[in-house]
């Protein structure tokens, strides 16, 4: 297992190199709110965006976590602004928008990177609560923050939604199944989205990370057992590095991504799940 940690970080580092030296300004003059961006996959799009040229709004539920990213990604010269939002709540929400609007005047890229998962076992296991929690959050709240970040998008004349999924929702997890599911539901938002943001001139998308190595991720990879077993479905045999789910991000809000809407991009080492 050290191996494993020495090779992902080694990797990991190669890639950051990569991303900083091959950074474009494909997305010059373009806003983006990202959520749930302070660290991990969220914290790596962020950063991705901004080093492509867009201002970049990062929120998270901690005001310490979000002054530590903002000076972070200052620190590399990027054009970034901070604030507390709890997607669940609606004055969050509210709060978010209009701060993105006040700081950079319109808001043209969305990407909803928000979930949580409080439960971990057979499905049926699963309270009522945990239940509710799990799709209060990573369904209605990413629902909710589309539709009220649409019409500011619509202003601009159009713009691109990302919508962060997982492979999960593929293939659900065995101990996961709850996320799992919720994950699902989000493949058939983005899809549910398309005609009526197309005629907005919006383009929605999903991006689906395979096993990333993050916080979020740890029961997942910090489990010599499990970690060996999920290993052996990864044709590139170790996990992922947030910055390798970026990239793709950046990709799908620009212009390189004018005719593509209402797919998934997966991000897996080479994992194969479609449903």
């Amino acid at each position: 297992m050290m191996r494993r940690l020495l090779f992902s970080n080694n990797i990991s580092r190669q890639i950051g190199t990569r991303m900083t030296s091959t950074a474009s300004q494909k997305l010059s003059g373009k806003v983006a709110i990202v959520t749930a961006s302070t660290d991990g996959i969220g914290y790596a799009i962020a950063e991705r965006l901004g080093q492509d040229g867009a201002k970049v709004v990062v929120s998270s539920r901690k005001q310490k976590n979000v002054d530590a990213a903002i000076e972070k990604l200052r620190a590399k010269n990027l054009d970034v602004y901070g604030t507390v939002c709890h997607v669940g709540k609606k004055e969050d929400r509210a709060s978010l928008i209009q701060q993105t609007l006040d700081r950079y005047g319109g808001i043209d890229i969305m990407v909803s990177n928000a979930a949580v998962n409080p439960f971990f076992g057979p499905i049926l296991n699963c309270s009522e609560d945990q239940w509710d929690k799990i799709f209060e959050l990573n369904v209605k709240a990413t629902f909710m923050m589309i539709k009220e970040t649409v019409p500011h998008i619509q202003n601009r004349g159009g713009g691109s939604i990302v919508v962060v999924s997982s492979i999960a929702g593929f293939t659900p997890f065995p101990m996961l199944g709850p996320y799992s599911v919720s994950k699902t539901a989000l493949l058939g938002l983005i899809k549910a989205l398309v005609p009526q943001l197309s005629t907005m001139n919006i383009r929605i998308n999903g991006l689906a990370p395979g096993i990333i190595d993050t916080y979020f991720s740890k029961a997942l990879t910090s489990n010599e057992a499990v970690a060996k077993s999920m290993l052996a479905s990864v044709p590139l045999n170790r996990f992922g590095q947030p910055p390798e789910c970026a990239g793709i991000v950046s990709f799908l809000s620009s212009d390189d991504a004018s005719y593509i809407t209402g797919e998934t991009m997966m991000v897996t080492g080479g994992i194969q799940a479609r449903l």
